[in-house]
């Protein structure tokens, strides 16, 4: 059993031992040579402090090893911190960012100050001068704690890039030529497969076929702007490296010749698919999201008039469009899954409730819901290159990350990236309330118990966050509660402008805010005057998510810090979970037994914890298909001289 020295703050208690306790007692081990220096760093000038700090550079680039320097430039790290930002580092911060530094998934609980922990081990990867870049979930964010830190960094001579989208190349590579670069991984990977592009037409003399896209409008542009890929630290680390790993980045190439036939199938598909009848002309599997057409439904097909531009078209591919059609029109949800924005389709993205810009469903998913909903149809093309956020990933000397839910998907991590999680004690004994979970036998039941609920504790002051699973989930309560007179701020993609202002007020006395998941990730809701008194913010849960991480990072919303605060789960018989995750028929017993049952007790909570580990664990076998796949493909690839990242046409 490993203990905390003396140096470490008083809340910091015994730790576990294995892997995780050494690695703990191994980071515990620099609080008390970093107290050491404290006194000393706060008799200098900024000026000697700056000259401390290039003196580590000096030392750095001189070849000593980082270990070596990490006491010294974490101790420069917090007395910059205390003078730019009035912020001193908590030793439970040092510790993390110890463990970050030797290459460890850090867990830190919501409040507990991760924007502040990042800069220790981005200041000491910077020392050596091959760039130290930080990715979060999307642009507001990575602007959001770049310009929070930058104080600091300055302060230490260091120089700060982001990456934001619609950026030119230029710019680009001014950022990424700074000390410490932050952005998104999706920036960050598409910048990695620009480059590489470029770096094949500059070796083999060729003409530049991707023109303004590349170059930014200029000469100057006909370089690559990322550099080496030298040290990552993800934050919000199992989202970036485990949900948004499905989706492979992907830059396209000029598109092909049968734009024509697939517009008309797309569109056809579209219209005619009404005309098929569940279980009479196709069977749809809700566990598997499978649609196939029967023998009747082929025969439907095939009677069916069709635009002349389709005769082109064997018979099996027009069955599959028809049953891409009939999978979107069954599980694809306007407002839900995705929204229709200035005539496009834009994915919302489940695990974070934002707008995935710039991403499309592949396999003709994509196209198939442009036909439905009348935009214009964009169309696969061929790919000109191609990674994978995993990919990306182990491409880095060096990754680490943090967030507020990596235990759970511990085991994911390090088999995929070598990576330790290590939960970090809070710097307060968390006070958090979980109040008994109710489950109620159909959504009505439910969403008029989580009024009724939310009515009881806005009456006392107390502010409320609730969250939901979608756009169109949170508009219809927040109806229900305007009805009844509750004052609602809604907070999901529809409103990301509004983002930071609502947040800032969630936690203010009297608020009612009903949030997607968005609120989940990057947010940090501080009480109001006086609400602390009250008990703090009352979370609402009103469904589980296909994910427990998503789950936890709602609820982390309250008792941040020390902070007083309450949660409690609502659940019913017909959530979207139950079908998920046990299909159809099953999902329809339980919506048949709870259209009897009235108030709570329908059900037991386990039955959905159940199903929602069974989607957790088809969601991972999927990650590990994609990953054995593309590991196969580039192995191919290299075996014919290939770029694994560049010939992926095909």
């Amino acid at each position: 059993m490993a203990t905390i020295p003396q140096g470490a703050n008083r809340h910091l208690k015994a730790v576990t031992g294995g892997a995780v306790g050494r690695r703990l007692a191994r980071c515990a081990s620099y609080l008390a040579p970093i107290d050491a220096c404290e006194e000393t760093l706060k008799a200098l000038s900024d000026y000697d402090l700056r000259k401390e700090s290039l003196s580590l550079r000096y030392r750095a680039r001189s070849g000593e090893p980082l270990d070596k320097l990490l006491v010294e430039a974490f101790a420069l790290v917090r007395e910059a911190g205390r003078r730019k930002l009035g912020m001193r580092h908590f030793d439970v911060q040092l510790l993390g960012g110890a463990a970050a530094h030797h290459g460890s998934i850090i867990e830190m609980q919501t409040g507990e100050g991760k924007t502040l922990t990042a800069s220790l081990p981005m200041y000491l990867a910077a020392l050596d001068g091959k760039g130290a870049h930080l990715s979060t979930v999307n642009d507001y964010l990575a602007k959001r704690d770049a310009d929070i830190i930058r104080p600091l960094y300055e302060a230490l001579g260091m120089t700060v890039g982001v990456i934001q989208s619609q950026m030119p190349q230029p710019k680009r590579r001014e950022a990424y030529a700074c000390d410490v670069t932050y952005g998104t991984a999706n920036e960050m990977g598409f910048d990695f497969l620009r480059d590489r592009l470029l770096k094949r037409q500059i070796s083999e003399g060729a003409r530049d076929l991707f023109g303004e896209m590349l170059s930014g409008g200029g000469a100057s542009g006909d370089k690559p702007v990322q550099g080496d890929l030298h040290y990552m630290l993800v934050d919000e680390a199992d989202s970036i490296l485990i949900d948004e790993a499905r989706t492979p980045l992907i830059i396209s190439a000029a598109p092909g010749e049968d734009e024509v036939i697939a517009s008309e199938a797309y569109q056809w598909a579209a219209e005619v698919q009404p005309k098929f009848e569940e279980d009479v002309h196709f069977e749809y599997d809700h566990k598997d999201r499978r649609a196939d057409l029967t023998v009747e439904g082929r025969r439907l097909v095939r009677e069916m008039p069709k635009p002349a531009a389709m005769n082109r078209l064997p018979l099996s591919e027009i069955y599959e469009y028809i049953e891409r059609a009939t999978k979107v029109e069954q599980e694809m949800i306007l407002d839900r899954h995705y929204v229709v924005r200035e005539g496009e389709i834009v994915i919302v993205d489940e695990f974070t409730g934002r707008l995935a810009e710039g991403r499309k469903w592949r396999a003709g998913l994509h196209q198939a819901i442009e036909a439905r909903e009348g935009v214009e149809i964009t169309f696969e093309t061929n790919q000109a290159a191609r990674i994978t956020i995993q990919d990306l990933f182990l491409r880095y000397r060096r990754l680490s990350g943090m967030t507020g839910t990596g235990v759970t998907s511990g085991a994911e991590l390090r088999k995929i990236y070598e990576t330790l999680v290590v939960p970090i004690p809070t710097n307060r004994p968390p006070i958090r309330k979980q109040l008994p979970t109710q489950v109620f036998g159909s959504s009505d039941q439910k969403w008029d118990a989580i009024v009724e609920e939310i009515r009881e504790v806005h009456a006392t002051g107390r502010p409320v966050l609730v969250g939901t699973r979608s756009i169109d989930k949170s508009e219809s309560l927040a109806r229900l509660l305007e009805a009844g007179g509750i004052e609602t701020t809604v907070l999901n993609a529809r409103h990301v402008e509004r983002e930071a202002e609502i947040v800032a007020e969630a936690g203010q006395r009297g608020r009612v805010t009903v949030a997607t998941n968005m609120a989940g990730r990057g947010t940090d809701i501080k009480l109001g005057d006086g609400v602390h008194d009250l008990g703090g913010l009352h979370v609402i849960c009103t469904e589980l998510h296909e994910s427990r991480r998503i789950d936890r990072q709602l609820i982390g919303r309250c008792g941040r810090q020390g902070d007083p605060g309450s949660y409690r789960q609502f659940l019913a018989l017909d959530d979207d979970i139950l079908l998920q995750g046990f299909g159809e028929k099953r999902s329809k017993r339980l919506k048949s037994r709870g259209e009897k049952a009235v108030g709570p007790g329908a059900a037991p909570e386990s039955l959905f914890t159940r199903a929602q580990q069974k989607v957790e664990r088809r969601h991972f076998r999927e990650r590990k298909v994609l990953l054995y796949q593309d590991k196969e493909r580039q192995k191919m690839q290299r075996q014919m001289s290939q770029d694994p990242y560049l010939d992926t046409a095909g």
